[in-house]
């Protein structure tokens, strides 16, 4: 909720959901490449959910089978080229979709090892420093609605990735910047911007 008001959005009455390609899954703690055609790319650090099953037009009640595992990601936006897009009312993927700019965690965790769903923490540092960190129980939509709301409109295939949203506080990454990704106390991203 606060990203949405930081950023000056409305808070949304539904979840607004986009899509990345597979060419934009960054792995391995693979250093992150600031295109040549941006010069504002903001961080946005993120719980993933990974579908492990197939499903459509899924009810909320029973959404939590269709995901076991909980891991980290960095979803890349270049901010300078989305701005533009938003004035127009044009699709966002240019500035979201790009190659390499959603960044994904080798490691996902069993969700059951999570006493509660709705207060699992996480967090990013650049260079040492927490500048991102939150918990599931401050998103507008949980895991359930968040699963029920896309399966109504896209076909849900085992091994999707769905980044939930980020807390407040995103901003701009430069070269030479050291990310590391915290899920609790487990550190889950570890690269470098170049």
């Amino acid at each position: 909720m606060e990203h949405a008001k930081e950023l000056g959005n409305d808070v949304p009455e539904e979840p607004i959901f986009f899509m990345k390609p597979d060419s934009s899954l960054l792995r391995n703690n693979d250093p992150f490449y600031i295109p040549d055609w941006t010069n504002e790319v903001h961080y946005e650090i993120e719980l993933v959910i990974k579908i492990n099953r197939i499903g459509k037009n899924i009810e909320k009640r029973f959404a939590h089978r269709y995901y076991d595992e909980i891991g980290l990601g960095v979803d890349f936006t270049a901010r300078d080229v989305q701005a533009k897009l938003k004035a127009k009312g044009l699709p966002w993927e240019k500035a979201k979709a790009f190659d390499r700019a959603a960044v994904i965690s080798n490691i996902f965790i069993d969700k059951k090892l999570f006493p509660d769903d709705e207060s699992i923490f996480f967090k990013l540092d650049i260079n040492g420093k927490t500048v991102q960190e939150g918990d599931s129980g401050l998103m507008i939509f949980d895991f359930d609605e968040l699963i029920a709301h896309v399966s109504k409109y896209v076909t849900l295939k085992i091994g999707d990735l769905i980044y939930t949203g980020t807390p407040a506080n995103v901003g701009p990454v430069k070269i030479g910047d050291h990310l590391e990704g915290y899920l609790e106390n487990k550190k889950l991203l570890d690269f470098e911007i170049k």
